[in-house]
């Protein structure tokens, strides 16, 4: 039984490791895409939502960051306060020009979240076009896998979060990009979208895991090509037999 399943994640492991590696354009392509989506996509939902977008601007103390690196501050301070930190952020003011009305912060926890959700969709559209490219577009399910992976790349946006008073200090808690398009609802209603966020995204990065590991299995039981011989080799048995003169 032990040995069975060593085998079966040592073949889930080859198969993701050939498709990563004979589709290089399609991962960089993929997680390009799905880091840009999830970087715009508050945004531009916030600005339809509530209220164009009327400030952009990335954290000002980015410029210190080696300075600070450098310094004598104890290692865990530095980490503590480095995995927090706000990179840059977006907001719009409220129509009475006297707070903000949304802000979306992008610190280093999003961008992780962000980063590892690219990751996850650019293997799985990689393992995708390499069974492709095996013949396996027959096998069951496989027809549904790509539509899957892309509704799954577009709803990954819900698992984003954003704190809406965060730099004018009025003490709102982080709510989803999608909670905060609509805070008219009550708070109760709110709490629920809060939860429902995070597990959604939780959800949709489980089962596309759950779809590479089954992509990357059946990659890895395929059978491998024979290497390609060329015709100049002087292989025994391979081309034309040569005939010596006399």
């Amino acid at each position: 039984m032990v040995q069975e399943a060593l085998t079966a994640i040592v073949q889930t492991l080859r198969g993701i490791g050939a498709a990563l590696r004979s589709q290089p354009r399609i991962v960089l392509a993929a997680v390009a895409a799905v880091t840009v989506f999830n970087l715009l996509a508050p945004i531009a939902i916030l600005s339809v939502a509530r209220k164009p977008v009327d400030f952009f601007t990335f954290n000002p103390w980015l410029r210190r960051l080696p300075e600070y690196l450098a310094s004598s501050e104890p290692l865990e301070k530095k980490v503590s306060f480095l995995s927090s930190m706000a990179l840059g952020w977006a907001s719009a003011d409220n129509a009475q020009g006297e707070g903000v009305e949304w802000s979306f912060v992008l610190d280093v926890p999003t961008l992780g979240r962000i980063l590892l959700t690219s990751l996850v969709f650019g293997t799985f559209f990689a393992l995708w076009f390499y069974r492709r490219s095996q013949g396996a577009a027959g096998e069951a399910g496989f027809s549904a896998a790509r539509p899957a992976g892309i509704a799954g790349a577009v709803t990954s946006v819900v698992g984003l979060t954003t704190g809406p008073c965060s730099l004018s200090g009025c003490g709102v808690p982080v709510l989803p990009v999608l909670a905060l398009a609509f805070t008219g609802l009550s708070s109760g209603t709110l709490s629920l979208v809060s939860q429902l966020s995070r597990v959604s995204f939780v959800v949709i990065l489980s089962l596309m895991t759950v779809g590479i590991l089954w992509l990357g299995w059946k990659a890895g039981s395929a059978p491998r090509p024979p290497p390609s011989v060329s015709p100049d080799s002087g292989v025994s048995g391979i081309g034309a037999p040569t005939v010596g003169r006399t």
